[in-house]
């Protein structure tokens, strides 16, 4: 009712609006906004890039802005932007947390504003309450960050709940922004949101930092070292911090819409991540160390006949022709960019100057 006042009462005034309750303001039957009285800027978290620049870091950003494919970057720049990637893993890009850390620069210190933030979020809840039961959008939540990296079982929520109630919990978490759907694309063609798959969902979270307090991951006045976490843990926040870079490098006008394959037939094999550059489809994998298995990505590259693929991962940047064989024994060639993970929000200029 307030956001209407103010559109019907002071046409000349600009009004910004902004919450988690505003995605359901607009959806709402009974509101409605003149066309072309209003703009939707979609904002994020903070990117590594941003990260960068709030700790006085400007310097190495441009350095990874400027990089180009041919250049070798040297051992030392590469080891500092692993280190600052890997403190950005830890205090995610919500601003009160990345302010804690500046502050105080002690891991029990965000952890305590991570955790703060989520326990709002779930008070938070209860206005929801008209549209669902408070204690079902929770465990939607936990759960979002048990399944993170693998296909979201409504099943898996809770004991007894029905899959159409735990499917409209999880909707509505992704409508006020607490979580984001990866939806299963065919890829066949552009867009790749034109054959989905609406039964098959990945979902990843606002923000790493949620996930760090949903899965309880410690910290004393220094956080965890990366081989110290859990393997299944590393990997879960490899692909949030990546699926949150990609959609905080949308163009801001544009509804952020992240995608994936898997095979079909009852066959395993997954791509993390697939995006659009330009005209082109672009499969992502995303490895949390310096190895891992392509199996999935040859199988992907052979099937849609595509010529360029990425790898994100630990290494420094590289360009590699591959030649090989799918596991069913089919030649496959292309092109692979192995980009390292705190470029990841550079993703597009990545291929268009790599491939």
């Amino acid at each position: 009712p307030k956001l209407r006042w103010f559109a019907e009462e002071l046409p000349a005034l600009p009004v910004v609006a902004a919450g988690s309750l505003l995605e359901f303001t607009l959806a709402d039957h009974a509101f409605s906004m003149p066309v072309g009285r209003a703009a939707y800027l979609h904002l994020h978290p903070l990117s590594f890039a941003e990260f960068l620049l709030a700790n006085g870091q400007g310097p190495l950003r441009d350095a990874l802005v400027a990089w180009q494919w041919g250049q070798e970057p040297t051992e030392l720049e590469h080891r500092t932007a692993q280190t600052w990637y890997a403190r950005y893993l830890m205090v995610g890009g919500m601003p009160a947390a990345v302010l804690a850390d500046l502050e105080l620069g002690d891991g029990v210190a965000v952890r305590r504003v991570q955790h703060d933030l989520l326990a709002t979020f779930r008070d938070d809840f209860r206005r929801y309450a008209a549209r669902v039961d408070p204690s079902l959008l929770d465990r939607c939540l936990a759960s979002v960050a048990v399944q993170l990296g693998g296909k979201f079982v409504y099943a898996r929520v809770l004991d007894g709940v029905r899959h159409r109630a735990a499917r409209k919990g999880l909707e509505l978490l992704a409508r006020a922004r607490l979580c984001h759907l990866v939806e299963q694309t065919a890829a066949n063609g552009l867009p790749l949101g034109g054959e989905v798959n609406p039964r098959n969902r990945k979902v990843i979270l606002l923000d790493v930092g949620l996930l760090h307090a949903l899965l309880g991951t410690p910290a004393t006045q220094v956080f965890p070292e990366w081989s110290d976490l859990a393997p299944r843990t590393r990997g879960a926040l490899t692909e949030q911090a990546v699926g949150q870079q990609l959609l905080a490098a949308a163009p801001y006008w544009e509804e952020p819409r992240l995608y994936y394959w898997q095979r079909g037939g009852g066959r395993s094999g997954e791509i993390d991540y697939v995006v659009q550059v330009d005209d082109r489809i672009v499969p992502v994998e995303a490895k949390s160390g310096s190895s891992g298995g392509m199996k999935a990505l040859h199988q992907f590259m052979f099937d849609k006949r595509l010529s360029l693929a990425v790898r994100i991962d630990a290494n420094p940047p590289s360009v590699q022709d591959v030649a090989c064989s799918t596991t069913q024994g089919d030649p496959v060639a292309y092109r692979l960019l192995s980009v390292p993970q705190h470029m990841a929000w550079n993703l597009a200029d990545a291929v268009r100057t790599g491939g």
